[in-house]
């Protein structure tokens, strides 16, 4: 006698059956595999395969891996194709239940064919709204100031903004630098700055991958409002030993990669190593010698990544990469002034991929991140000192299943552990202390479903636990599509997001910025966003994509101005909260093939936030005001022009306008400020907050590049670059000076005022 099954189970049990009984019935075979590059075996993540004839296809997803399931018993014509590569076909013979394993190879394009500057999803791949990802070619071709940079490029897309040339924080669709998630192979880096903002920690000799996700992104993510910028490191070239060098005025890279245990198929896995360190001490010394003011007395940086692959069988690859970056500064600015900053990052990744037969591919992953911050700066004989650490050790498991041709589900479990250190002192008195600690654990369960070739179903849920404070939530998250026709589609997704972490960004250096967390008394943020969008491909070479979007902020906390400057206050009341919005409309146009390639995007935006005695209205209530970093228009127009096999042109322009600012409207003076350590009388500046706007911002920047063989042994890039070549003074901040006559003085800083010229030399062997 069989034992009988609980009466809850089973609908659940006749379900199952009836899910799978006509695949079963019908005897379906599986096609799957890996898509790689053919001259490195790199995986390439987000290639398009598409079943000819049928309808049918798949993306690879972030390991370079596809599954096709349900194909009935016969022949197929498999296309394969990836933005930058030649289009290959395979011919398959499908016995009924077979699951057959077919990895690909994809040699890249070569100059006389289709070439493409930036990587857009085309021939079946479905993009999701907001997500872009950028081709680490267009890194290296773009002019850039000194140094090639990923942030750089990624503020070239619509609803991507830097706060001035000399800072690469990003503010994507009016969110703050801290409320983006940045991920080094799945690793978060709190601080990915360089030069104390000027540019990112990441080196483009070690970029493989880079994915933007913009707003209502799935359920995958979590812990952030704003957006998702997610990097891939190289795996290393598993076909032979390749190397490059490169020479330039502020610093140089090389980087080694290759394979071991053979070569090509037979190799047991791969290495990557890149480094990049400053070179500008010899610049720094000749300026310094000729008595020139505001030199720094000591400068320098570095990065180093690595990552080693081992293939421990057909269906299990591990893999460890490591980051390390570090700055210093010693800067003596006025005869009373100096900063002394030291201010890095340490990450590590380990993974393991596994496949359960064709239909479920596994990801466990353990990561770590460190940031430290030790910043000293001395003004008028008072020193201000400051110590703020960051540590993280997560653990994520990850499992994608595909069940059949209308499903695809994703989920996973996240735990970790932060911990937060923040000291300052003024004066060497000790005016706050914190050591706090939390645990964060994160489930989540994703559900693509494709009831038809026309419709796209993706929902998911998020819950989230933080520790400090015993908060639990909950974040829904759907995408709906519609294929109009196989060249135009119509999106819509919402999400809602939360976020326990603050980043209280400075004014003066990214060294300054600080981390703190939520706790008792401190919620975390939170966000409703929604997005709708058209994407039409135009003929082979043109692409255009419209999004229109809104989101809203509840909860912000920041550190309150007004509070006591004390030890010993109550976290608590350390903040202020406030909330916020932003809306919008993205317009991309994209010219993906030919000798003329490039891009042009435009957005009408506005972003607005409220807190307590910002703003205030007559009767005291706070009002909504643009932070610094709004702009109601901003326009970016990028080309790029194959003149020959050996000479490239590139220019960008950008307009955008004036940012937010402060003008004085009245003054008075004050006597014996109790904020002040010493006793005296101060002109006090007072106006509508952030009611004026700086003139316009353009600018124009031009490049060329002249790329060969060197003796036959090696390959270099030859790069000539004027940046801001027409000379536009654009405004970085006015300075108000009141002198004793009771008159406003008003300076303008400005931003790159004069064109500058750069130049660098790249080997690759």
């Amino acid at each position: 006698m069989h034992p009988r099954l609980p009466d809850p189970l089973l609908p659940l049990c006749v379900a199952l059956l009836l899910w799978t009984a006509p695949a079963a019935a019908q005897d379906p075979g599986t096609i799957s595999g890996y898509v790689r590059d053919a001259t490195t075996g790199e995986t390439l993540l987000q290639a398009n395969v598409i079943v000819q004839g049928t309808g049918r296809g798949a993306a690879t997803n972030n390991d370079g891996y596809y599954t096709i399931q349900d194909l009935s018993p016969g022949t197929y014509t498999l296309l394969f194709s990836y933005v930058g590569y030649r289009t290959r076909t395979d011919t398959v013979q499908l016995s009924a239940g077979e699951e057959r394993r077919l990895d690909v190879a994809l040699s890249p394009a070569d100059v006389q064919g289709e070439e493409v500057v930036v990587t857009g999803e085309q021939g079946g791949q479905r993009p999701s709204l907001g997500v872009d990802e950028v081709e680490t070619a267009l890194i290296e071709q773009l002019p850039a100031v000194l140094q090639p940079d990923v942030f750089r490029t990624l503020q070239l897309l619509p609803g991507v903004k830097t706060a001035s040339d000399y800072s690469s924080n990003l503010y994507i669709r009016g969110g703050s630098p801290g409320q983006n998630l940045v991920l080094l192979d799945g690793t978060p880096v709190y601080n990915p700055t360089h030069f104390f903002g000027f540019f990112s920690t990441f080196n483009p000799d070690a970029i493989k991958d880079v994915q933007l996700y913009k707003g209502a992104y799935p359920a995958t993510y979590g812990g952030r409002l704003g957006g998702v910028v997610d990097i891939r490191n190289k795996d290393g070239n598993r076909r032979g030993t390749t190397g490059g060098l490169s020479a330039g005025l502020l610093a140089s890279r090389a980087y080694l990669e290759g394979p071991y245990g053979g070569t090509g198929e037979s190799a047991n896995g791969s290495y990557m190593v890149a480094v990049r360190r400053s070179t500008l001490e010899p610049v720094l010394a000749a300026l310094r010698s000729t008595g020139t003011e505001g030199i720094p007395d000591a400068f320098a940086f570095y990065d180093v990544n690595a990552k080693i692959n081992y293939d421990a069988g057909p269906d299990d690859q591990l893999s460890l990469a490591l980051y390390g970056g570090q700055d210093r500064l010693d800067l003596q600015f006025q005869e009373a002034g100096r900063f002394d900053i030291d201010y890095g990052n340490q990450t590590f990744s380990a993974n393991w991929t596994h496949l359960f037969g064709n239909q479920v591919f596994s990801t466990l992953q353990v990561t770590g991140s460190r940031y430290r911050s030790t910043p000293v700066a001395t003004i008028a004989n008072t020193q201000f000192e400051q110590t703020n650490g960051v540590n993280d050790l997560s653990v994520n498991a990850d499992v994608e299943y595909t069940p059949n041709a209308t499903h695809a589900l994703k989920g996973g479990a996240q735990w970790s552990t932060l911990s937060f250190e923040l000291r300052e002192a003024f004066d060497d008195s000790l005016r706050f202390d914190q050591d706090l600690r939390g645990q964060q654990a994160a489930l989540y369960l994703q559900d693509t479903y494709t009831p038809t070739d026309a419709w796209t179903v993706e929902a998911g849920l998020r819950g989230s636990y933080f520790s400090r404070g015993d908060f639990w939530r909950v974040s829904p998250r759907l995408s709906v599509e519609y294929a109009v026709s196989p060249s135009v589609r119509l999106q819509a997704a919402y999400g809602r997001y939360h976020q326990y972490l603050t980043l209280e960004t400075s004014q003066l250096f990214t060294g300054f910025d600080t981390w703190l967390m939520t706790d008792r008394g401190v919620p975390p943020s939170a966000s409703d966003q929604l997005a709708v969008g058209i994407t039409a491909q135009v003929g082979r070479a043109w692409r255009a994509e419209i999004e229109a979007y809104g989101r809203t902020l509840s909860d912000l906390f920041r550190e309150d101005p007004f509070s006591r400057d004390e030890a010993g206050v109550p976290y608590a009341e350390r903040f202020q909260f406030g909330t916020g919005r932003a809306y919008g409309l993205e317009v991309l146009l994209r010219r993906q093939s030919g000798r003329l390639t490039g891009l042009l995007s435009y957005t009408l935006g506005r972003t607005e936030r409220r807190f307590p005695n910002l703003n205030e209205s007559a009767d005291g209530t706070p009002q909504y005001y643009t932070p610094k970093y709004d702009r109601t228009h901003d326009l970016t127009v990028v080309g790029n022009y194959r003149l020959s096999d050996a000479w490239r042109l590139t220019g960008t322009f950008s307009y955008s306008t004036g940012q937010p600012y402060t003008r004085p409207a009245q003054q008075y003076r004050l006597q014996d400020d109790p904020t002040q350590a010493r006793s005296e009388e101060r002109t006090v500046l007072r106006s509508p907050f952030n009611a004026a706007r700086l003139p316009a911002y353009h600018r124009l920047d031009i490049g060329a590049t002249r790329s060969g063989s060197l003796f036959g042994v090696a390959e270099y890039k030859l790069r000539l670059q004027l940046i801001n070549a027409y000379a536009r003074r654009n405004v970085w901040f006015y300075q108000y000076d009141s002198p004793d006559d009771g008159t406003l003085e008003r300076n303008t800083i400005p931003q790159i005022p004069v064109p500058i010229p750069n130049l660098s030399f790249s080997l690759t062997f």
